[in-house]
């Protein structure tokens, strides 16, 4: 046990952007940990730093590049002091800017996709082997490739003692990758085509979690509700099947998914909403734009009139249903008709929360090409009128929810003693008064009032009859 210890090295992964990053990153805790890794939440001890990147926000390698000066100073200290550290970059920004990276930052021991996480243990192996080289001929491993092969298949299970450590909410990858092209975005570069997992594999690891004592998970993909994993028979299965297979689950108590494309909200999908408590009244359903014609600009291949259809069917399965949006102001073209009309769309939906953003060029995406680009101070007022009417919806869903009883999953101490905290059906913190014993079971609350981002709430008492 001593010599495990002794010869035990520390890793820290920082992770930038989606769910579906934070998955990853454990994966790859997961991935090191038979070979004598452990996380650390402290940077300058580390013998491996991974920076898990994201390609989604503006200046993202840009931030990378930075963050690498930050580590090579720090490799620095450590070798002044007889230690090294190791450096990685993993990711969307890894995987597009591959060769980039290693040319820029020679301070980088690999380099690698979001579909080589898997192949850690052996890129680990190399990059150490290339650090008794010369200078001159050392070089970064590098794996930016789609391979045919299934990286899930590869990667060992989830350990129960990290799971454990998750707590009780927990996130499971089903589906990779994005075959929409919408012009803005850099998904399908970066992460590939569709890919979903099989059936069983899916629910072998959220009964894994379960066992380990996650009571609510929610599935990610880039295109979550296009899911077609296949089953044992070889039939493909779509998301809501797969929802009802995973109800079954015994101690499953919440189910969620993230992202998903209103193309792909099908009918047994909306028949999941309908028949199955399990999964959450509250959807994260994207538009980006209320303009058809910016919406065909963007190839999203749907127009506002039918991103409504969807919702009242939605709406019609589950009445209770809550909704989130993206959006993106200042799409190239974009006129002041095409704003009022996302304005429009924001106000006819009516969402208990959105996330917006002002449109920035991504290298590589057909969006980059395009002329008669927004300037920046008309994106700034159109960004602020938008989410000034998208916060004004989200305070006005909160209020709604006082006076009524819900359910929800008591996860952690609060921030003040003798306070608990946990989310609500609709994804929203709540805080309340009581004991720690509540933490890690679902309790019926009373929601007596609102703060800024969260709901006030009182245990509702049973009363013997």
């Amino acid at each position: 046990m001593t010599e495990t210890r002794a010869n035990t090295k520390k890793l820290f992964i920082k992770t930038y952007g989606c769910q579906m990053n934070v998955y990853d990153s454990d994966r790859m805790m997961d991935a090191l940990a038979p070979h004598g890794y452990e996380t650390t939440l402290d940077m300058t001890q580390a013998d491996l730093v991974l920076l898990n990147t994201c390609h989604i926000r503006e200046k993202a390698s840009e931030k990378v590049f930075s963050e690498l000066g930050r580590l090579k100073e720090l490799q620095t200290e450590r070798r002044a002091l007889g230690g090294d550290m190791m450096i990685g970059v993993a990711g969307c920004v890894a995987q597009a800017e591959g060769e980039e990276i290693a040319r820029r930052a020679p301070v980088v021991d690999m380099v690698f996709g979001p579909q080589a996480y898997h192949k850690l243990p052996s890129m680990l192996a190399e990059a150490e082997a290339q650090r008794h080289m010369h200078p001159s001929l050392k070089r970064a491993v590098i794996d930016t490739d789609f391979p045919e092969e299934d990286k899930f298949e590869h990667l060992p299970a989830a350990r129960k003692e990290v799971t454990i450590k998750r707590g009780l909410t927990a996130f499971l990858t089903v589906q990779e990758g994005c075959d929409k092209f919408c012009s803005f975005c850099v998904v399908p570069y970066t992460r590939g085509a569709e890919v979903s997992r099989p059936v069983a594999q899916v629910i072998a690891e959220a009964r894994g979690l379960v066992e380990a004592g996650v009571k609510e998970i929610t599935l990610l993909g880039q295109n979550v509700n296009a899911y077609h994993g296949l089953d044992g028979a070889g039939r493909s299965v779509g998301l809501g099947e797969l929802a009802y297979l995973l109800a079954e689950i015994p101690g499953l108590e919440r189910l969620r998914y993230t992202t998903s494309h209103p193309r792909d909200m099908d009918d047994a999908l909306m028949a999941a909403h309908r028949d199955l408590d399990i999964l959450m009244p509250y959807l994260h359903l994207p538009v980006q734009s209320g303009s058809d014609n910016i919406l065909k600009a963007m190839n999203r291949r749907h127009t506002a009139a039918e991103y409504l259809d969807v919702i009242e069917r939605i709406k019609t399965a589950r009445p209770d249903m809550a909704l989130s949006g993206d959006f993106i102001v200042g799409f190239p073209g974009e006129t002041d008709q095409d704003f009022e009309d996302t304005l429009k769309i924001i106000a006819d939906v009516g969402y208990a929360s959105a996330y917006s953003f002002k449109y920035s060029t991504r290298p590589g995406t057909p969006g980059a090409n395009l002329g008669d680009q927004i300037a920046e101070e008309v994106k700034n007022e159109r960004l602020w009128r938008l989410q000034d009417l998208v916060n004004a919806q989200t305070t006005a869903f909160h209020a709604s929810c006082v006076g009524k009883t819900l359910p929800v999953l008591i996860e952690r101490p609060g921030r003040m003693p003798g306070q608990v905290g946990g989310r609500s059906p609709y994804l929203q913190a709540v805080h309340l008064e009581g004991s720690t014993e509540l933490i890690g079971a679902i309790h019926q609350v009373e929601i007596v009032g609102t703060s800024t981002n969260s709901l006030v709430g009182r245990l509702k008492v049973a009363v013997a009859a």
